[in-house]
């Protein structure tokens, strides 16, 4: 692997059941496209997510979460089994500075797209010291006990918007436990391929249920086939130039920290997960992910983030091999070019998809307490014990604090809080008597 800058992939068997499948390593070919697929699905619903809450369009940022994946990919050398996602990070400000009601398309895009650019700039020059100078000063910053918790309350913060989603009806909320007992199923009772393909089974599965339950038998709401067979296969994206507004600039530029801790938090999962040591990767990752998000704003995409959700995907399946990011993310790319892609999407009925959320943004929080775990991570120090409780409650509650025009939501603020507290709480050695 030194002499190149790409690994070469050895094609492993898949007989071993439960073997790990290393990051050089790749499964027969049917095998890689079927676990790209299912990575897509892992992705796509906070991908979808988190542009319509920002008034975003879907589509649009699917492709560029593809783009964004290569680019990555490239940038680290096929070293770093990750895909670039739409990050939640960006909404509580991107409503603020366009002032979106909630509702349709976000006529003030443009504003935000500058504000992301902004934001992707100053991730991409923290990549550049990183790769200079190491990664011993965020390290020092952001130790195991704070990027863990960091993980785990990005799966905690997104978990009301899991569980807010399928509470919509006494018959939403059962249809998302179903969804979770499908994949649950899954997980436990399947062997081999069909076991690591449990996202993709069991959404597949909870779909069929939700179908014959409600078409068949007209329960709950019924899927509507109308929008997809009225769609076209194929259409561009919709492009969407920025506006450089000084204010939304300064605003949005702060959220690279957030990146920074998220990105470094999501490396040492995998390395943990791995058994390999990939820091001297970090500053590529961090620059790849900085150059995604500037192509992605120019694009009129959401800023882009390295993605736990994949990560939970891979803690299941133990299968990390980078080339299956490369195939999702051409995945992507077909997807954004098929506006009955975006009409199939739709008919991905609310329950299904929030019970299926449900179980990855879980996974999410527990890859953060793995860190912990494989850390060795001393809970009975009073500090960790401190700055891992302050920040899962700031987080899991959504605790919003401004500072003037400057205003932080739940992740953000269990971010800073979590780098902060533990500066602040740092205890100088203890000294040996005097002579």
């Amino acid at each position: 692997m030194a002499d190149s800058y790409f690994p070469r992939w050895r094609p492993q068997s898949a007989a071993a059941e439960g073997r790990i499948v290393g990051t050089d390593e790749r499964l027969a070919w049917p095998q890689m496209f079927a676990m790209g697929v299912q990575h897509v699905v892992a992705m796509f619903g906070s991908t979808v997510l988190a542009p319509l809450l920002m008034g975003f369009d879907p589509n649009l940022c699917i492709f560029m979460s593809g783009i964004g994946t290569l680019l990555f990919f490239v940038l680290v050398g096929g070293r770093v089994p990750s895909y670039l996602g739409s990050s939640f990070a960006f909404i509580g400000l991107v409503i603020a500075v366009t002032g979106y009601g909630g509702h349709g398309p976000n006529l003030n895009i443009p504003v935000a797209l500058g504000g992301i650019i902004a934001c992707g700039v100053v991730y991409a020059i923290i990549g550049l010291i990183v790769s200079a100078v190491g990664t011993k000063w965020i390290e020092t910053l952001m130790p195991p006990v704070v990027t863990g918790a960091i993980v785990c309350v990005i799966g905690l913060n997104l978990a009301p918007i899991a569980v807010h989603g399928v509470s919509g009806s006494n018959f939403d909320s059962w249809m998302a436990l179903v969804t979770v007992l499908c994949v649950g199923a899954v997980a436990v009772f399947a062997r081999g391929m069909l076991q690591r393909l449990l996202i993709l089974v069991g959404l597949l599965m909870a779909y069929v249920i939700y179908a014959i339950v409600t078409n068949g038998l007209g329960m709950g709401k019924p899927i509507d086939f109308a929008i997809v067979a009225n769609a076209a296969w194929f259409g561009m994206p919709h492009f969407t130039a920025p506006v450089f507004n000084v204010q939304a600039m300064t605003l949005l530029a702060p959220i690279a920290v957030i990146l920074v801790a998220e990105n470094l938090g999501h490396i040492k999962a995998v390395s943990a997960m791995t058994g390999q040591n990939l820091d001297r990767y970090v500053g590529r990752a961090f620059l790849g992910d900085g150059l995604a998000t500037i192509v992605s704003g120019f694009a009129g995409g959401t800023g882009v983030t390295t993605y736990a959700e994949n990560i939970g995907v891979m803690a299941v399946t133990k299968i990390y091999s980078t080339l299956v990011f490369v195939i999702a993310a051409l995945i992507a790319l077909v997807l954004g070019f098929s506006p009955k892609f975006g009409a199939v999407i739709q008919t991905i009925p609310g329950p299904v998809l929030g019970g299926v959320s449900i179980v990855v943004f879980g996974l999410i929080a527990v890859t953060g307490a793995r860190i912990w775990v494989v850390n060795k991570v001393d809970f009975s120090d009073n500090r960790n014990l401190i700055v891992a409780a302050v920040t899962l409650v700031l987080g899991a509650g959504d605790f919003s604090l401004k500072l003037g025009g400057f205003g932080l939501g739940g992740i953000g603020t269990a971010t800073f809080g979590a780098i902060i507290l533990y500066a602040l709480l740092r205890r100088k050695p203890a000294q040996g008597p005097v002579a």
